[in-house]
């Protein structure tokens, strides 16, 4: 499956219903103000289980797989986990999904999102399959 507009993308996260996928962006979000695409990956990077069975690994390649198209490729290689991404940005994002599990603070509503996600995904389309 892959995902070509927000909306779908927006759909389908609202399927998760997801409050640990929330906070992980969140706490990215303090981290790292200034960096959507790294908060983009820790909102989507759990879409995969609703995409079909399979270990850790398999959801991770669908849920990239997924998003490649409307997000670009370094959210693809933040949500699969390994590729041309910084160690730094991998090692911020696992540590903001291991530390959201246990997190108890109101990271507010999916479509608070909205917006953050339009912006990553305008961004890629105006670059094209230059990315």
């Amino acid at each position: 499956m892959e995902l070509r507009s927000v909306e779908e993308l927006m759909d389908l996260l609202y399927a998760c219903r997801d409050q640990h996928a929330l906070r992980t962006a969140a706490l990215l979000r303090r981290g790292r103000p200034a960096d959507k695409e790294l908060q983009v990956a820790g909102l989507v990077q759990d879409i995969g289980r609703l995409l079909g069975p399979g270990d850790e690994a398999a959801r991770s390649e669908r849920a990239a797989e997924a998003v490649r198209p409307l997000l670009g490729e370094r959210v693809y290689h933040l949500v699969r986990r390994h590729g041309p991404v910084g160690d730094d940005d991998l090692l911020r994002l696992r540590l903001a999904d291991e530390e959201s599990r246990t997190a108890a603070f109101d990271a507010g509503v999916l479509e608070d999102w909205r917006t953050v996600l339009e912006l990553v995904a305008e961004r890629h389309s105006r670059l094209g399959a230059v990315d």
